[in-house]
Protein backbone atom coordinates (compact mmCIF):
# COMPACT_ATOMS: atom_id res chain seq x y z
CA UNK A 1 0.00 0.00 0.00
CA UNK A 2 1.01 3.61 -0.47
CA UNK A 3 0.66 6.05 2.42
CA UNK A 4 1.18 9.74 3.11
CA UNK A 5 2.21 10.70 6.64
CA UNK A 6 1.40 14.39 7.15
CA UNK A 7 3.00 15.06 10.54
CA UNK A 8 5.23 17.95 11.64
CA UNK A 9 6.75 16.15 14.65
CA UNK A 10 9.67 14.67 12.75
CA UNK A 11 10.53 11.98 15.30
CA UNK A 12 6.96 10.69 15.29
CA UNK A 13 6.80 11.01 11.50
CA UNK A 14 9.88 8.85 11.01
CA UNK A 15 8.73 6.34 13.62
CA UNK A 16 5.49 5.86 11.70
CA UNK A 17 7.36 5.54 8.39
CA UNK A 18 9.78 2.96 9.80
CA UNK A 19 6.96 0.92 11.31
CA UNK A 20 4.75 0.90 8.20
CA UNK A 21 7.61 0.18 5.81
CA UNK A 22 8.31 -3.07 7.64
CA UNK A 23 5.29 -4.48 5.78
CA UNK A 24 6.71 -3.32 2.41
CA UNK A 25 4.42 -0.28 2.22
CA UNK A 26 5.53 2.82 0.33
CA UNK A 27 5.51 5.86 2.60
CA UNK A 28 5.75 9.51 1.62
CA UNK A 29 5.89 12.35 4.12
CA UNK A 30 4.71 15.93 4.45
CA UNK A 31 6.20 18.01 7.26
CA UNK A 32 3.96 21.06 7.03
CA UNK A 33 0.61 22.28 5.73
CA UNK A 34 1.82 23.49 2.34
CA UNK A 35 3.68 20.26 1.57
CA UNK A 36 0.63 18.20 2.58
CA UNK A 37 -1.64 20.27 0.31
CA UNK A 38 0.76 19.86 -2.61
CA UNK A 39 1.07 16.11 -2.24
CA UNK A 40 -2.64 15.36 -1.91
CA UNK A 41 -3.24 17.47 -5.03
CA UNK A 42 -0.56 15.75 -7.10
CA UNK A 43 -0.62 12.13 -5.97
CA UNK A 44 -3.00 9.32 -5.05
CA UNK A 45 -2.65 7.35 -1.82
CA UNK A 46 -4.31 4.32 -0.29
CA UNK A 47 -4.37 6.01 3.11
CA UNK A 48 -3.31 9.32 4.66
CA UNK A 49 -2.27 9.77 8.29
CA UNK A 50 -3.07 13.42 8.90
CA UNK A 51 -2.13 15.58 11.88
CA UNK A 52 -4.75 18.25 12.59
CA UNK A 53 -2.24 20.80 13.86
CA UNK A 54 0.37 21.05 11.12
CA UNK A 55 3.00 23.70 11.76
CA UNK A 56 1.82 26.11 9.03
CA UNK A 57 -1.90 25.33 8.89
CA UNK A 58 -4.77 23.03 9.78
CA UNK A 59 -4.96 19.43 8.70
CA UNK A 60 -8.71 19.89 8.46
CA UNK A 61 -8.15 22.25 5.52
CA UNK A 62 -6.06 19.53 3.86
CA UNK A 63 -8.94 17.13 4.45
CA UNK A 64 -11.37 19.56 2.79
CA UNK A 65 -9.14 19.83 -0.28
CA UNK A 66 -8.80 16.06 -0.40
CA UNK A 67 -12.54 15.55 -0.42
CA UNK A 68 -13.15 18.43 -2.85
CA UNK A 69 -10.76 16.72 -5.24
CA UNK A 70 -12.79 13.50 -4.86
CA UNK A 71 -9.70 11.58 -3.78
CA UNK A 72 -10.45 8.07 -2.59
CA UNK A 73 -7.72 7.74 0.06
CA UNK A 74 -8.72 6.61 3.51
CA UNK A 75 -7.90 9.26 6.13
CA UNK A 76 -6.92 8.78 9.75
CA UNK A 77 -6.62 11.98 11.75
CA UNK A 78 -4.03 12.05 14.53
CA UNK A 79 -3.96 14.84 17.10
CA UNK A 80 -2.72 15.70 20.57
CA UNK A 81 -6.07 17.40 21.08
CA UNK A 82 -8.73 15.08 22.45
CA UNK A 83 -11.47 17.66 21.86
CA UNK A 84 -14.80 16.09 20.92
CA UNK A 85 -15.55 19.07 18.64
CA UNK A 86 -12.34 18.51 16.64
CA UNK A 87 -13.06 14.82 16.38
CA UNK A 88 -16.62 15.35 15.18
CA UNK A 89 -15.55 18.04 12.70
CA UNK A 90 -12.89 15.76 11.23
CA UNK A 91 -15.29 12.86 10.87
CA UNK A 92 -17.99 15.12 9.42
CA UNK A 93 -15.50 16.35 6.80
CA UNK A 94 -14.93 12.78 5.67
CA UNK A 95 -12.14 11.34 7.82
CA UNK A 96 -12.45 7.60 8.37
CA UNK A 97 -10.97 7.47 11.88
CA UNK A 98 -9.47 9.62 14.63
CA UNK A 99 -6.58 8.71 16.92
CA UNK A 100 -5.43 10.79 19.88
CA UNK A 101 -1.73 11.15 20.68
CA UNK A 102 0.13 9.45 22.21
CA UNK A 103 -0.76 6.12 20.60
CA UNK A 104 0.90 2.78 19.96
CA UNK A 105 2.09 2.26 16.39
CA UNK A 106 0.51 -1.20 16.39
CA UNK A 107 -2.88 0.43 17.05
CA UNK A 108 -2.35 2.91 14.21
CA UNK A 109 -1.45 0.01 11.92
CA UNK A 110 -4.63 -1.85 12.89
CA UNK A 111 -6.74 1.26 12.27
CA UNK A 112 -5.15 1.69 8.82
CA UNK A 113 -5.88 -1.92 7.88
CA UNK A 114 -9.50 -1.54 9.02
CA UNK A 115 -9.93 1.62 6.93
CA UNK A 116 -8.45 -0.07 3.88
CA UNK A 117 -10.70 -3.11 4.26
CA UNK A 118 -13.81 -0.96 4.63
CA UNK A 119 -12.90 1.23 1.69
CA UNK A 120 -11.03 -0.46 -1.10
CA UNK A 121 -11.76 -4.09 -0.28
CA UNK A 122 -15.36 -3.87 0.90
CA UNK A 123 -14.53 -4.96 4.45
CA UNK A 124 -12.84 -8.17 3.37
CA UNK A 125 -9.19 -9.20 3.48
CA UNK A 126 -9.62 -11.15 0.25
CA UNK A 127 -9.64 -9.69 -3.26
CA UNK A 128 -10.99 -11.94 -5.99
CA UNK A 129 -10.86 -11.47 -9.74
CA UNK A 130 -12.08 -14.51 -11.66
CA UNK A 131 -9.57 -17.28 -10.84
CA UNK A 132 -7.18 -14.91 -9.05
CA UNK A 133 -7.46 -14.62 -5.27
CA UNK A 134 -5.37 -12.32 -3.07
CA UNK A 135 -5.17 -12.27 0.72
CA UNK A 136 -4.18 -8.73 1.70
CA UNK A 137 -3.37 -9.70 5.30
CA UNK A 138 -0.85 -12.41 4.44
CA UNK A 139 0.18 -10.71 1.15
CA UNK A 140 -0.31 -13.93 -0.77
CA UNK A 141 -1.79 -14.51 -4.23
CA UNK A 142 -3.31 -17.61 -5.83
CA UNK A 143 -4.54 -18.68 -9.25
CA UNK A 144 -7.06 -21.52 -9.10
CA UNK A 145 -5.93 -21.98 -5.46
CA UNK A 146 -2.32 -22.55 -6.56
CA UNK A 147 0.01 -20.10 -4.75
CA UNK A 148 2.10 -17.65 -6.77
CA UNK A 149 5.70 -17.01 -5.77
CA UNK A 150 5.81 -13.24 -6.16
CA UNK A 151 8.36 -10.66 -5.12
CA UNK A 152 7.10 -7.74 -3.05
CA UNK A 153 6.97 -5.47 -6.08
CA UNK A 154 5.21 -8.11 -8.21
CA UNK A 155 2.60 -8.59 -5.48
CA UNK A 156 2.08 -4.82 -5.16
CA UNK A 157 1.83 -4.55 -8.94
CA UNK A 158 -0.82 -7.27 -9.16
CA UNK A 159 -2.92 -5.66 -6.40
CA UNK A 160 -2.53 -2.24 -8.06
CA UNK A 161 -3.71 -3.64 -11.40
CA UNK A 162 -6.72 -5.48 -9.96
CA UNK A 163 -7.91 -2.55 -7.83
CA UNK A 164 -7.62 -0.26 -10.89
CA UNK A 165 -9.06 -2.65 -13.47
CA UNK A 166 -10.15 -1.02 -16.71
CA UNK A 167 -8.03 2.07 -16.09
CA UNK A 168 -4.97 2.83 -18.23
CA UNK A 169 -1.98 3.11 -15.91
CA UNK A 170 1.04 4.93 -17.29
CA UNK A 171 4.57 3.82 -16.46
CA UNK A 172 4.94 7.01 -14.43
CA UNK A 173 1.85 6.25 -12.34
CA UNK A 174 2.99 2.67 -11.74
CA UNK A 175 6.50 3.78 -10.75
CA UNK A 176 5.15 6.50 -8.46
CA UNK A 177 2.83 4.02 -6.76
CA UNK A 178 5.51 1.38 -6.22
CA UNK A 179 8.44 3.63 -5.32
CA UNK A 180 6.86 6.85 -4.08
CA UNK A 181 9.05 9.94 -4.06
CA UNK A 182 12.06 7.87 -5.17
CA UNK A 183 10.48 7.54 -8.62
CA UNK A 184 11.37 11.20 -9.28
CA UNK A 185 15.05 10.22 -9.25
CA UNK A 186 14.70 7.68 -12.05
CA UNK A 187 15.97 8.54 -15.53
CA UNK A 188 13.41 6.32 -17.29
CA UNK A 189 10.76 3.76 -16.52
CA UNK A 190 11.94 0.87 -18.69
CA UNK A 191 12.32 -1.30 -15.59
CA UNK A 192 8.51 -1.27 -15.25
CA UNK A 193 8.35 -3.49 -18.32
CA UNK A 194 10.71 -5.96 -16.61
CA UNK A 195 8.48 -6.20 -13.51
CA UNK A 196 5.33 -6.60 -15.60
CA UNK A 197 6.97 -9.22 -17.82
CA UNK A 198 8.14 -11.17 -14.76
CA UNK A 199 4.64 -11.01 -13.28
CA UNK A 200 3.10 -12.29 -16.53
CA UNK A 201 5.55 -15.22 -16.61
CA UNK A 202 4.46 -16.29 -13.12
CA UNK A 203 0.76 -16.18 -14.02
CA UNK A 204 -1.00 -18.75 -16.15
CA UNK A 205 -1.27 -18.08 -19.88
CA UNK A 206 -4.95 -17.20 -19.47
CA UNK A 207 -4.57 -14.84 -16.51
CA UNK A 208 -1.50 -13.14 -18.02
CA UNK A 209 -3.80 -11.95 -20.80
CA UNK A 210 -5.62 -9.71 -18.30
CA UNK A 211 -2.60 -7.38 -18.43
CA UNK A 212 -2.88 -5.51 -21.70
CA UNK A 213 -0.36 -3.09 -23.15
CA UNK A 214 -1.93 0.25 -24.06
CA UNK A 215 0.62 1.26 -26.68
CA UNK A 216 1.99 4.71 -26.11
CA UNK A 217 0.01 5.06 -22.86
CA UNK A 218 0.90 2.31 -20.40
CA UNK A 219 -0.95 -0.79 -19.23
CA UNK A 220 -4.51 -1.82 -18.48
CA UNK A 221 -5.90 -4.75 -16.46
CA UNK A 222 -9.11 -5.96 -18.13
CA UNK A 223 -11.57 -8.86 -17.99
CA UNK A 224 -11.37 -10.13 -21.56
Amino acid sequence: MKFLIAEDELDLQQSIVTYLERDANVCEVASDFDEALEKVALYDYDAIILDINLVTGSGLEVLKELKNGKKRAGVIIISANNSLDDKLEGLDLGADDYLTKPFHLAELNSRIKAVLRRGKFGGDETIEFNEIKINTKSRTAYIDDVPLSLTRKEYDLLVFFITNQGRVLSKEIIAEHLWGDDSDLMDNFDFIYVHINNLRKKMTSDTAKYIKTAYGSGYKFINY
